[in-house]
């Protein structure tokens, strides 16, 4: 079956998508359980992202906080593109291509667009805090986990958080991935040799 006849007629595909009932099993939660899972949650993928990926992950944070137009300039194509591959993806597993190219695609999707999104809530917690007057990534993480679990008290507030921080989180991971090739510091530039004649 074609995508374009899952979507017309709301095939299998689009049965397996919306029967997983996790938007209905988020609602049916409390505000404050919502609120708390959110802190957790957060708090846990940011220690965790950042600890493993210890030189891009700060690098990415910096690059928001530096220049977030340009990051929301690049990052909101990339997080469609990548939200656009999951959900493609997830409609090619009630096909015969789903094995070989629905599950990578769902993989990816649901790999990285979630560890870009903790990187731009991190930003927006370093964001608030420097305004205070802590400026450290430690106070970053625990104020945009205290963001994110705020806003885990309003359906709406989880959804523009979590928009803003992926589209972000994509555009500076996009930046600081692409930039590892070149020179980003201008005193980092090795100046070649004068030519003798």
């Amino acid at each position: 079956m074609w995508a374009v006849e899952v979507l017309a007629t709301g095939g299998e595909s689009t049965y397996l998508v919306a029967s997983s009932g996790g938007l209905d099993a988020y609602r049916a939660l409390a505000p404050p359980i919502r609120a708390g899972g959110q802190f957790l949650g957060t708090l846990v993928i940011a220690l965790v992202v950042l600890g493993l990926l210890q030189e891009s992950g700060p690098r990415s944070v910096r690059t928001v906080r530096r220049s977030p137009i340009i990051s929301c300039c690049i990052g909101l194509p990339g997080a469609l593109v990548i939200a656009g591959l999951a959900q493609t993806g997830s409609l090619l597993l009630g096909s015969s291509l789903g094995i070989f190219f629905g599950i990578p695609f769902v993989i990816f999707g649901l790999t990285v667009l979630p560890l870009l999104t903790t990187i731009g809530v991190v930003a927006i917690g370093q964001t608030i805090t420097t305004r205070v007057g802590r400026d450290g990534l430690g106070a970053g993480v625990l104020a945009g986990s205290a963001l994110a679990g705020l806003a885990g008290l309003s359906l709406g507030a989880t959804l523009v958080l979590a928009s803003l921080a992926a589209i972000l989180g994509v555009g500076a991971g996009a930046r600081v991935l692409f930039a590892a090739g070149g020179s980003t510091q201008p005193e980092e530039r090795t100046v070649p040799p004068a030519n003798k004649i």
